[in-house]
């Protein structure tokens, strides 16, 4: 018969951190039995992470390995597990880790961004992930898993309030419409803040007369909704169907323009709360999303067929002061503002599996997957340096298409009693097409683009993992794997945007060496997992600047990197648990022939660049060989505690987590300036609930001592992009059933 419950941890015994189950290899499993480094994330957590009004950014650093940026706003975010990512802005980029969405794969970057409301649980599936997951995952993959319908009228609800008017409700209900055989769930997202950011440029521009705008920008406003049906008409059929909805305006990442001084890194002269932008009418930004899928799983007894179909679509546009302040402000040196608009973007994918029942020594599944995005997306720039002057309104129209399929197949065998193996293979045949519709014209109107206009790019590589478990005891297991995973070609289309032919990078690879132990100690009050990995990138894609801060596509011969992982829940007390993950990282491009651009304003260098150099023409490039991948932070710690203290009618608790990060390099080269190290922030939250557990009222602070961390960087105009503030407030949950 099929299981109709969802993922989740299961309750514990008094003073037993209990067991949590994970889906990552599709199939439910204990967290301890799976020769795969996960990380899990309840769904409470996030959502303590996320009372602030937080996005999907707040999973960076929650758990080892896993980074998350942006330069780009709410609907661009970028990850990095294990140091490999993408710090490309490009709306085409390719990202090598891979968002899971109950079991739809999100490729494009804005989907990325989709809200996590009303979920269950979060997986983060560490090293290559190719045989069962995604398109291509040779980093890993971030699983999400909403809250699915039952037989049981249930219910839940969070409610917060916070500074600069900022509130969030995340909720969802759901239950029978006819007793087991149809139910439903029904949820939703809303998210908002005030503008708290001021725009105090007073003068002329190319968008009007400005005026000081107290409180311009910085705002935003999210509202999501799903409604999930599932249909069991016999035990052995179930229908899951989804249909989800999102509409969201805010601001696009504020840069502060000459916010790092030339040597240094450090930024506290620089207001979080003041900028000076004569262009782009305060940094909007908006998007809409649709989407849907339908899930239909068989079971025939000894095997169970399962479909998932999925379509997704977008719109929307995002506008921004690229150079980060008034021109006029700085000797009228470049000026410059960007936006890039999804006049449409459809994605349709395919997943067809058959898996064998969950019993006996030998479990196996093989399957195929489609999928198939195309778009439209226009670029515009407005650009201009007093050295190589500029056009004032560049505009282009990309057409991008992109299909992929794929076969692959896994299969456990119990050796021995202790002792089982897996092994699992894919072949992914990926093609892309980027097409020129609209090109780059002088503010006269005359082409000028004498670049490529139709670029097509296409491989077939299979990938492949090997792992063995081994049960020391029934509270200790060891396990070895060996992985390979692939990443397609990629095509950067927005260089048209400056009459700059199109860039493009080969498919890269990366072979992962990993060895673990997972245990649960102490009565099971302890579970501690640990892993030790290193892999080599062959060929992997970098992405550097060219001297109009546009991106630039090629690849290197390899990337090198080890580490260490860390995960532990710790319950010393019936009422005081602790939590903590660490991670240990080092990575190093290697290739003494790659050089990238750097930092440069009217053909003048404004960074301390700590690399070899050359001079090719007017510009200047840096030698990146033995530099190590950027936003790959070499450590990153997070730990956590609760106290529970009864009291009449129940518990009064305190609560605290705090999450500190090592040097990080945000280019490709090597400076003073572009890194970070030693940042941190902290959040704690106070509050009550009733012996039953029915709600729970809470005072709550996020970046509780505000710090002003810098996340990202625009080279040539020095800008900094900084975290977000501190945000405090009231808090109000409640569940029902």
């Amino acid at each position: 018969m099929l299981s109709c419950g969802a993922m989740a941890q299961e309750a514990p015994a008094a003073g037993d951190i209990g067991e949590v189950v994970v889906t990552a290899q599709r199939r439910s499993e204990s967290l301890q039995k799976v020769p795969v480094s996960v990380g899990v994330v309840a769904g409470d957590e996030l959502r303590t992470f996320q009372a602030g009004g937080d996005d999907i950014l707040a999973l960076s650093g929650r758990v080892p390995s896993l980074y998350a940026e942006t330069t780009t706003g709410r609907i661009f975010p970028r990850f990095y597990i294990r140091g490999l990512g993408n710090i490309d802005f490009y709306l085409g980029a390719s990202q090598p880790v891979s968002i899971i969405q109950d079991d739809v794969v999100l490729e494009h970057v804005v989907m990325k961004s989709n809200p996590i409301f009303d979920v269950q649980q979060v997986e983060v599936l560490r090293g290559p992930q190719g045989t069962l997951f995604g398109r291509n995952t040779p980093a890993g993959i971030i699983k999400f898993d909403s809250i699915k319908p039952t037989d049981t009228f249930e219910g839940r609800a969070q409610f917060s309030y916070g500074n600069y008017n900022t509130r969030t409700v995340d909720g969802g209900i759901g239950g029978p419409i006819v007793a087991g055989k149809l139910s439903f769930r029904l949820s939703g997202l809303y998210q908002h803040r005030d503008n708290w950011v001021d725009n105090t440029y007073v003068g002329p521009s190319a968008d009007g007369t400005f005026s000081p705008a107290h409180n311009a920008m910085g705002g935003f406003d999210e509202r999501d909704v799903r409604l999930q049906l599932r249909f069991t008409p016999t035990d052995q059929l179930m229908i899951d169907g989804s249909i989800h909805a999102r509409s969201y305006d805010g601001t696009s990442t504020m840069f502060h323009r000459a916010a790092l001084i030339k040597g240094s890194n450090n930024t506290d002269q620089d207001p979080r709360d003041k900028v000076a932008y004569d262009e782009a009418i305060n940094n909007p930004q908006g998007y809409d999303t649709r989407g849907g899928s339908i899930k239909l799983a068989y079971d025939f007894g000894p095997m169970t067929v399962t479909s998932i179909s999925a379509y997704e679509t977008v719109l929307g546009y995002s506008r921004g002061d690229t150079d980060g302040g008034a021109a006029a402000l700085f000797n009228n040196v470049g000026f410059g503002q960007s936006m890039g608009r999804v006049r449409g973007l459809d994605q349709y994918s395919e997943e067809l599996r058959l898996a064998s029942a969950d019993t006996g020594r030998l479990k196996w599944q093989v399957g195929g997957m489609y999928f198939n995005s195309r778009d439209t997306t226009e670029f515009y720039q407005r650009a201009y340096f007093l050295r190589t002057g500029g056009n004032p309104n560049n505009w282009v129209r990309l057409k991008n298409d992109n299909e992929s399929y794929a076969l692959f197949g896994q299969a456990s065998y119990q050796l021995l009693q202790d002792l089982t193996l897996t092994a699992g293979v894919r072949e992914t045949r990926d093609a892309k097409e980027t097409r020129l519709v609209k090109t780059a014209d002088t503010a006269a109107g005359v082409v000028t683009y004498t670049g490529r206009r139709d670029v097509k790019l296409s491989d077939t590589t299979p990938s492949w993992d090997f792992s063995a478990m081994y049960q020391i005891d029934p509270n200790v297991g060891v396990y070895g794997r060996v992985a390979r995973g692939f990443r397609g070609p990629t095509i950067q289309g927005r260089s048209a945007v400056f009459n700059a032919d199109f860039t493009t990078a080969n498919s890269e690879t990366i072979t992962s060496y990993e060895v673990g132990v997972k245990s649960s100690l102490f009565d099971k009050r302890l579970r501690l997992n640990a892993s030790a990995f290193t892999y080599t990138a062959d060929n992997i894609q970098l992405n550097g600047n060219d001297s109009n801060g546009n991106g630039v596509l090629f690849n290197a011969a390899k990337a090198e990197a080890y580490g260490l992982e860390a995960d532990a829940e710790f319950r010393a007390t019936p009422n005081l648990t602790f939590t903590g993950g660490l991670s240990l990282l080092h990575t190093k491009i290697k290739d003494k022939r790659v050089f990238a651009q750097v930092c440069a304003l009217n053909g003048v260098v404004v960074c301390t660049v700590q690399n070899p150099t050359i001079n090719i023409g007017p510009n200047v490039f840096a030698q990146i060989d033995g530099n190590p991948l950027p936003n790959a932070p070499d450590y990153n710690l997070n730990i956590g505690a609760r106290y529970d203290m009864p009291v009449a009618g129940g518990e009064i608790f305190f609560a605290t987590d705090w999450q500190f990060q090592g040097y990080t390099n945000f280019v490709l080269y090597k400076t003073k300036e572009f890194n970070s190290n030693g940042t941190f922030e902290g959040g704690a939250k106070v509050g009550f609930t009733p012996a039953d557990g029915r709600y729970e009222v809470a005072l709550f602070a996020r970046n509780l001592t505000n710090e002003k961390n810098l996340k990202g960087v625009i080279e040539n105009y020095m800008a900094a992009v900084y975290n977000e503030p501190r945000i405090f407030g009231v808090s109000f949950s409640a569940k029902f059933r």
